[in-house]
């Protein structure tokens, strides 16, 4: 039976609900800063010119689509391993195809003047930089104008950080996917089920996307209020940390030492067509799940979302530091991962944050 989708937004948190900082973090770029940690360096030769580059107030799309003007190349042709956030200071590599047999030192400095970046390196690569092409991202972030002592703020981030390394957090998708008031979801609903057709390619696939990660939100808060996030189902595809390999969980009271010691995770299902499926209870699981989404698998066969797998906890080693402007948390996170997602289990407030908008995306398109 196929019900009515739910685009509520709130997400369950791990840690207590009275243990919170509050505060908020600035839009001043200074208060955000990402690193990306890449899947592997240049070797020095090939026809893609790699650029590392540190910018601020830029999408990822919109420096990507800056410097292929600039080059005189399509959007397609500039490479990237993963979107990072306007309001922040980024640094991310972008791959250029070399077309044009562009000088290294020419193209630092053509590109630092007119999309006003600071160009940290460049290299050659065989082949051209992909999403995902990143094992994860570093962050350093600022949350200020807490509602008391920084001193006693950090015991709350201390008392809270020690549930966090015991138990993980849910791996949900950021605000920034979803959309403000799920606005990205629901036109990516819209899409699937036929109810409306974006032209533009790039922007459809985000769509659809944003709603896939929607429902995959609802399956970890589900297993949340299931009081299942901390343990494994039977027939759960679970994931090894340290390889990434995936393999079903046939004997519960074995992989269950593993879970506890942090040494394999459940996955949580991106819907699609060729999705590796769960068993047994997981499996029952999941298909209920799916049959609030409002869509059927048909319907992404015919869009030829394929689906995928997503770890669904991250145990991140996060560091404090207490400096003028409130506490500062340095943590790395593993690709796809979202540092709001975080942040959200310290602050517990209304956290606003920065979504693909109408406005934001004709100038994408």
């Amino acid at each position: 039976m196929i019900h009515e989708p739910d685009f509520d937004t709130s997400l369950p948190l791990i840690t207590e609900k009275l243990l919170k900082i509050q505060g908020e973090i600035k839009k001043d770029p200074e208060y955000f800063k990402v690193t990306e940690i890449p899947s592997y360096e240049p070797l020095g030769y090939g026809n893609h010119i790699y650029v590392n580059l540190t910018k601020s107030l830029l999408t990822t799309r919109e420096t990507q689509v800056k410097i292929a003007k600039i080059l005189g190349l399509n959007k397609e042709d500039i490479g990237h391993a993963g979107l990072k956030d306007k309001y922040a200071i980024t640094t991310q590599t972008f791959s250029i195809i070399n077309k044009n047999n562009y000088d290294i030192k020419y193209l630092d400095k053509l590109l630092s003047e007119e999309i006003g970046v600071k160009i940290n390196w460049i290299n050659l690569h065989p082949k051209k930089l992909r999403t995902g092409h990143l094992r994860g991202n570093h962050f350093e972030i600022i949350i200020t104008n807490l509602n008391e002592s920084n001193e006693n703020a950090l015991k709350k981030v201390k008392k809270i950080n020690e549930l966090i390394k015991k138990i993980g957090i849910p791996n949900y998708y950021g605000p920034q996917r979803i959309g403000n008031q799920a606005n990205n979801a629901i036109k990516g609903y819209e899409i699937i089920s036929g109810k409306y057709f974006e032209k533009n390619r790039w922007l459809r696939r985000y769509l659809i996307s944003s709603y896939l990660s929607h429902i995959c939100n609802k399956y970890l808060s589900e297993r949340i209020k299931r009081s299942i996030f901390h343990k494994l189902i039977l027939g759960d595809i679970a994931k090894k940390h340290e390889t990434g390999g995936v393999f079903w969980v046939d004997n519960l009271e074995i992989e269950q030492k593993r879970f506890e010691c942090k040494e394999i995770s459940f996955t949580a299902p991106i819907y699609g067509y060729k999705m590796m499926e769960t068993k047994k209870d997981a499996k029952i699981f999941e298909e209920k799940i799916f049959s609030y989404t409002g869509i059927t698998q048909e319907e992404l066969r015919r869009l030829s979302i394929m689906g995928t797998r997503r770890i669904g906890r991250i145990i991140p080693e996060i560091k404090f530091k207490v400096v003028p402007e409130g506490i500062k948390m340095i943590f790395n996170l593993p690709a796809g991962a979202y540092a709001t997602i975080v942040i959200r289990e310290f602050m517990k407030n209304n956290i606003k944050f920065n979504s693909l908008d109408q406005n934001e995306t004709e100038e994408l398109k």
